[in-house]
C-alpha cells in the first residue's frame, strides 16, 4: 500500500471515529435524560445506570453506521478539496478513481466491522439491555419462549401454546391450553384452529376438549365456537421487544428454516435480509456521496457547510426508501431479497456512474 492510500484511508479512520463518538455522545445524552427517571423511581444503583448505558453502545453504533460511512467519505474527500489537495493530485496525473478508491476501501472495511459486531457482539449486549430494562426496571419478566414459529407460555398450573401472526392483534391460531392438578396429573386439554380475546372473554373456534376422567381415560367435546374464562390474558404473554436483535446474523438465518407456516418464513426471510441490508446501506450511500460532494463543490463552493447537510439529506431519503421497501415486503407486495437489496443496486449504479463522468 503506497503513501497517499494509507493518508487516506487514515484520514477516512479518523473522521469515522470522530463522527462516531460525536453521534454517539448525542444520542447517550438524550437517551439518558429519557431513562434515568425510570432507573431513579426503582431506585436502582448508579453502576447499573453505567451498565446498561454502556452495553447500548453496539446497539447506537449499529444505528449510526450508514451514515457515519457516508458522512466520513463525504469529510475525508471534502477537506483534500478544501485545502486543494486534490487539485494537486489531480494535477500530477491521478484519477480520481485512485483517490476515491481507498476512501471506498476504507467503508469496506467498516461495514465488515458492523457484520462482525452484529455478529459477535451485539446479541449479548441487547440481550443483557433487555433483561435490565424489562426485569428491572419496568418489573415484567418473559413468561414464555418462541420457537420454530410458535409461542409457549406457562402459567401457574396450566400451559399455552398458539401461532400469533399479528402480535398487535389478539387473535392467535392453532391455539392449545392444558392444564393439571396438583399432582401434575394431565386435568384438561383444550385445543382449536383459532382463538380471539375481547373484553375479558376467550372465544374459541372450531376445536375440541379432552377431559380427564377417573380411570385415566379423557371425554372428548367437539365444538364450532365456545367461550372460555383462561386464567391468563394476551397482554400476560411478554415477549421483550426487540428479540429479533439479540439472535445473530447466523442465528436469524437458522431461524428462517425452522419456520413452519409460509407467513412466518417469509418474516423470517425479511428480518434476516433488512437486518444485513441496513448494516450495508453505508457503502451505496458512501458511493453516490463521493459525487454529490463534488457536484455540491463545483455549484455552490468548496465549504463543508452545504455538503455535509446535502449528503445527510440524500442518507435520510435513501433511509426512507428502504423503510418503505421493507414494509412492501411485510405487506407481500415483493420478495424480501429484492426489498432488501433495490435501494443498494440503485444507489450504488447512480454513484458508480456520476463517479466515472467526474473523472472524465
Amino acid at each position: 500500500m503506497n503513501l497517499l492510500k494509507r493518508y487516506i484511508i487514515l484520514q477516512f479512520l479518523k473522521n469515522l471515529i470522530m463522527l462516531m463518538m460525536g453521534f454517539l455522545a448525542i444520542y447517550m445524552l438524550i437517551d439518558f435524560f429519557e431513562k434515568i427517571d425510570n432507573f431513579m423511581e426503582k431506585g436502582k444503583s448508579m453502576m447499573l445506570v453505567g451498565k446498561f448505558f454502556f452495553l447500548s453502545i453496539p446497539y447506537v453504533l449499529e444505528q449510526m453506521g450508514p451514515v457515519c460511512i457516508l458522512l466520513s467519505g463525504v469529510v475525508t474527500l471534502g477537506v483534500l478539496n478544501h485545502s486543494n489537495e486534490l487539485i494537486a493530485l489531480k494535477s500530477c496525473g491521478i484519477p480520481l478513481k485512485k483517490i476515491t478508491n481507498p476512501i471506498i476501501f476504507a467503508g469496506i472495511l467498516a461495514t465488515l466491522a458492523q457484520l462482525a459486531m452484529s455478529q459477535f457482539i451485539l446479541p449479548k449486549t441487547i440481550s443483557i439491555t433487555n433483561e435490565i430494562w424489562n426485569k428491572e426496571i419496568k418489573g415484567r419478566v418473559p413468561l414464555g419462549i418462541y420457537r420454530n414459529g410458535r409461542y409457549y407460555y406457562q402459567g401457574e398450573n396450566n400451559f399455552y401454546s398458539f401461532a400469533r401472526p399479528d402480535p398487535r392483534k389478539n387473535e392467535f391460531i392453532f391455539f392449545s391450553y392444558t392444564s393439571w392438578d396438583e399432582e401434575y396429573h394431565l386435568k384438561t386439554l383444550i385445543a382449536a384452529e383459532h382463538a380471539f380475546w375481547k373484553d375479558g372473554i376467550w372465544a374459541l373456534h372450531s376445536g375440541q376438549i379432552q377431559t380427564a376422567t377417573d380411570n385415566d381415560h379423557f371425554q372428548t367435546n367437539i365444538f364450532n365456537w365456545k367461550n372460555f374464562n383462561f386464567p391468563e390474558k394476551p397482554a400476560d404473554f411478554f415477549i421483550p421487544q426487540y428479540r429479533s436483535k439479540e439472535l445473530s446474523l447466523v442465528a436469524l438465518y437458522r431461524d428462517t428454516f425452522h419456520q413452519k407456516n409460509p407467513e412466518d418464513k417469509q418474516a423470517a426471510w425479511i428480518e434476516f435480509y433488512g437486518r444485513i441490508s441496513y448494516i450495508m446501506l453505508g457503502l451505496p450511500l458512501l458511493i453516490f456521496g463521493l459525487p454529490l460532494l463534488l457536484m455540491v463543490y463545483r455549484k455552490w463552493g468548496r465549504d463543508l457547510s452545504l455538503a455535509v447537510p446535502v449528503s445527510c439529506g440524500m442518507a435520510f431519503v435513501c433511509w426512507g426508501v428502504w423503510g418503505t421497501l421493507q414494509s412492501l415486503a411485510k405487506a407481500g407486495y415483493m420478495s424480501s431479497l429484492l426489498a432488501a437489496v433495490s435501494i443498494h443496486l440503485m444507489v450504488g449504479l447512480l454513484g458508480i456512474v456520476l463517479l466515472l463522468r467526474e473523472d472524465t
